[in-house]
């Protein structure tokens, strides 16, 4: 289990991938995005992105207005 930072707080991983953190989040099906390291990951890469110890997460939910 990685331990990672996530919107700059320490986190301990229950998964392997982005997808794993994002369901454990609960947020999997909401309006967010993702980036590690910097790099914004698409959505339909998530269960293929392999997070490693001390990647930095940002997590960054979608807000409408106008």
């Amino acid at each position: 289990m990685p331990d990672i930072e996530l919107n700059g707080a320490p986190h301990r991983l229950a998964g392997a991938t982005l997808l794993d953190l994002a369901e454990s989040l609960g947020v999997a099906d909401q309006m967010v995005a993702l980036a590690v390291n910097r790099n914004v990951v698409p959505r339909s890469r998530w269960h293929a992105c392999t997070l490693e110890d001390r990647d930095k997460v940002e997590l960054v939910r979608a807000i409408g207005g106008g």
